[in-house]
């Protein structure tokens, strides 16, 4: 993987050779950060890099620093600006994806949140596809089960949860899948190891609610408002049965990274006619044309580098 070329790190766009941490930094050793996930598309007709809402993310983020007692002084409009100023500086004129993590910066031993340094660092670098098999994945029910909201709060992109996913994205891939799905304490579906997920059954596109311990996923809201607006279909979210998943006509997973990926076959078991379904490649191309500025409906999505 290409490391990036610049960092925003204290302060300023600085070569990502000095941005660097302690190996004392709090965030480091005790998991006290969040991130966020971004995309900037590159459109090579227009020969201009879009990065997809870049305010909504930034809140997001921004509200993951408030549940980790973070108060780092910046607006969803600030960080738009300071990452727009990075990918100006990187000049790159391809897809890529960009992390901007706020971390306790704070450098000794000792578990809190309060009385310590925040920060915030971003950082793009080249980025082409997320899942291999993005088109017809073949998952598996993780033994693993999802972080609950009142362990870890599931809403947020709080840095120590995922290693969790972690652990779920790595017994997936050493058996032999492309993905897995997690169940909550409850027993329903309510993620992949870092995506939220949809079904399709009898022409309803259903997905769990967001009080059901699930990331408050960007690219999850874009599709509900797409299937609506684009496909007038029904969209019910609602807790998902692990058994569901078996019988259902389409299922797919979305999230930044990857985008919509359509699941075809759940522990060997094929879904709807084992091929992905029409859909979720409905929902595909709608959304890859508007990431990449081809539909001027949802132009207010995206950003011009």
């Amino acid at each position: 993987m290409d490391l990036p070329i610049h960092a925003y790190f204290q302060g300023k766009i600085v070569p990502y050779a000095d941005a660097h941490v302690g190996v004392a930094t709090h965030g480091l050793n005790y998991g006290t950060a969040a991130f966020g996930g971004l995309r900037g598309y590159w459109n090579e007709a227009r020969q201009s890099l879009f990065v997809f809402r870049p305010h909504d993310h930034f809140r997001r983020l921004l509200n993951s620093a408030k549940i980790l007692c973070m108060d780092i002084g910046e607006t969803p409009e600030s960080l738009t600006q300071i990452t727009l100023d990075l990918l100006r500086a990187d000049g790159y004129r391809r897809d890529v994806y960009i992390r901007p993590l706020v971390y306790k910066a704070s450098e000794g031993i000792g578990v809190r949140l309060h009385d310590l340094e925040d920060a915030i660092t971003i950082f793009a670098l080249p980025f082409n596809g997320y899942m291999k098999n993005d088109s017809g994945a073949h998952v598996t029910v993780s033994s693993w089960r999802r972080v609950d909201d009142n362990t870890i709060p599931a809403r947020g992109k709080i840095s120590g949860a995922y290693a969790s996913s972690a652990l779920v994205k790595t017994d997936a891939a050493r058996a032999g899948f492309d993905e897995a799905l997690l169940l909550d304490q409850a027993g329903h579906v309510v993620e992949g190891s870092a995506m939220n997920v949809f079904m399709v059954r009898d022409g309803v596109l259903i997905t769990p609610p967001i009080t059901d311990n699930i990331l408050e996923g960007i690219t999850r809201r874009s599709i509900i408002e797409l299937a609506r607006a684009e496909l007038g279909l029904t969209v019910l979210e609602r807790s998902i049965d692990r058994s569901e998943v078996f019988i259902c006509d389409e299922f797919f997973m979305t999230g930044t990274a990857a985008q919509v990926a359509a699941v075809t076959k759940v522990d060997y078991r094929p879904v709807g006619a084992g091929v992905m379904g029409p859909i979720t490649a409905q929902l595909r191309t709608l959304f890859d044309d508007i990431v990449r500025g081809k539909n001027p409906r949802y132009a207010q999505w995206i950003t011009a580098v």
